[in-house]
């Protein structure tokens, strides 16, 4: 097994680039992570929620709450900050 240098491993042209991108890449794992345990913070609140709604007669989901967190990402993020609500809320949804 060839083990590649930071260079290889980063596809800069200097070690000097390399190294700015191995710390930055650090720095986005970091934060993945964040947003990771965020998510399923979120998830939680949401099944919470969810079942105080079917435990008092209502619907699983409220569809009017969702084109608000939709509208509020898209205005945050563009047109993809849609694409990214929408798998949130799907993550979120059917949990209970």
């Amino acid at each position: 097994m060839t083990t590649k240098t930071p260079t290889e491993q980063t596809g800069a042209r200097t070690d000097e680039a390399a190294s700015l991108i191995g710390d930055a890449r650090t720095r986005i794992d970091a934060l993945d992570d964040r947003i990771i345990g965020l998510i399923q913070e979120r998830m939680a609140v949401s099944a919470v929620i969810q079942e105080a709604r079917i435990s008092s007669g209502g619907r699983r989901v409220n569809l009017a709450r969702e084109m608000e967190v939709l509208e509020h990402y898209r205005d945050a993020l563009g047109k993809p900050g849609t694409a990214l609500a929408m798998t949130m809320l799907e993550l979120c949804r059917g949990r209970v």
